[in-house]
């Protein structure tokens, strides 16, 4: 292996990357990708739009209204206006929640009998909706018990505690997966566009003319992406946890080493794309589709894998972003590292992901006019 031939070649990578202006885009997409979905994407919901009907008026139909008027996640108005007139003003999408406290309420509870409060909200958003219905019933069941007389006291009580994102701060569970899709997407993109771009300006002939091998020129043309990329692994990390406060728990040198194998993958993933690519534009779009979908659906950021069941739980285990999203999210927020037989087996997953996919687009990859 000539290392002369390949320092010559690299250089030539690099200088066309700054010249082109491609080198900008190295970091300018995982910061935006970063900042952008990090202050955009909201699990949690507040401030929704509420309106509280009271049909009683006595001191605890009031403090109920109160109790939602004191909390951030609702925006309550107690107003004297008709359930049509509520449930027009939710067609309207101008509320989210209505309430409808019922005539002798306190009496009927205080008496043990049933006094059913009606509750109506917009689930136009499953999600959403699910969410603020728990809201409502922790609210409502809160403020209910402070009434009930002494024998009608639960004899079990629950102990909550909430464990590794103790705040319930969206940032600490969504941060940790757009690293893993910045460092998916942003490296698969730029490695396939550094071999397709041969192709599209006919300079490929040059390799195949060339006595440079194909070992050769794969390490001079996945070399800049590996490199330049593996400075993004210290910015994603610098951007969450002094931009966005996401907690570090764990070793750092576990991140970054399991960082390098995942970078190692997409530009992997970004070689098989430009060998199966003829122009630029293909390779930018497969590329994108091949990386973001996973990465939003299987990476555990927006849904629990162990929440998934037939199909979907199988082609979670497909892709590598799955074992590295698990690793991050140990480093943040649990610290466990390895210490898990599950880390250390994920570890071992990505090195074989990243090596298989390699060796692959050796295999494919023609030193010849086909």
């Amino acid at each position: 292996m000539r290392l002369g031939a390949i320092r010559a070649y690299m250089l030539k990578e690099f200088i066309d990357l700054k010249r082109s202006k491609m080198i900008y885009l190295v970091y300018l997409l995982p910061i935006m990708i970063l900042i952008l979905f990090g202050y955009g994407i909201r699990l949690e919901v507040t401030h929704a739009r509420t309106i509280v009907i009271d049909q009683d008026n006595s001191k605890l139909s009031i403090d109920l209204a109160h109790a939602f008027m004191h909390s951030k996640y609702f925006d309550t108005k107690i107003l004297p206006i008709t359930p049509d007139e509520a449930l027009a003003s939710m067609k309207r999408a101008k509320t989210d929640i209505i309430i409808i406290i019922p005539p002798s309420f306190e009496k009927n509870l205080l008496k043990g009998l049933k006094s059913e409060i009606g509750v109506f909200i917009d689930a136009s958003f499953p999600l959403r909706g699910r969410v603020m219905q728990g809201y409502v019933q922790g609210v409502l069941l809160n403020k209910a018990s402070e009434y009930l007389p002494p024998q009608k006291i639960p004899l079990i009580l629950i102990n909550q505690r909430l464990l590794f994102n103790q705040a319930m701060r969206d940032e600490n569970a969504i941060v940790p997966g757009l690293i893993a899709l910045a460092l998916l997407v942003a490296p698969a993109i730029l490695a396939a566009l550094l071999i397709v771009k041969e192709k599209e300006y006919g300079t490929i002939f040059n390799f195949y003319a060339s006595p440079l091998s194909k070992a050769e020129f794969l390490i001079a043309k996945l070399t800049p992406p590996f490199v330049l990329h593996s400075v993004n692994i210290f910015i994603a990390f610098f951007i969450a946890t002094y931009i966005f406060d996401v907690p570090f728990r764990g070793s750092f040198a576990l991140f970054w080493v399991a960082s390098e194998l995942y970078v190692a993958v997409a530009v992997g993933i970004g070689l098989l794309v430009s060998i199966i690519t003829r122009t630029q534009i293909a390779a930018t779009v497969l590329a994108m589709l091949i990386t973001i979908i996973p990465s939003f659906l299987y990476s555990g950021m927006l849904m629990p894998i162990s929440a998934m069941e037939g199909g979907s739980y199988i082609e979670a285990h497909l892709f590598p972003v799955m074992y590295y999203s698990y690793i991050l999210y140990d480093t943040f927020l649990i610290g466990q590292g390895l210490q898990s037989s599950t880390i250390i087996l994920y570890l071992s997953i990505l090195a074989l992901y990243g090596t298989g996919l390699i060796l692959i687009g050796s295999k494919l990859l023609k030193k010849e006019l086909s």
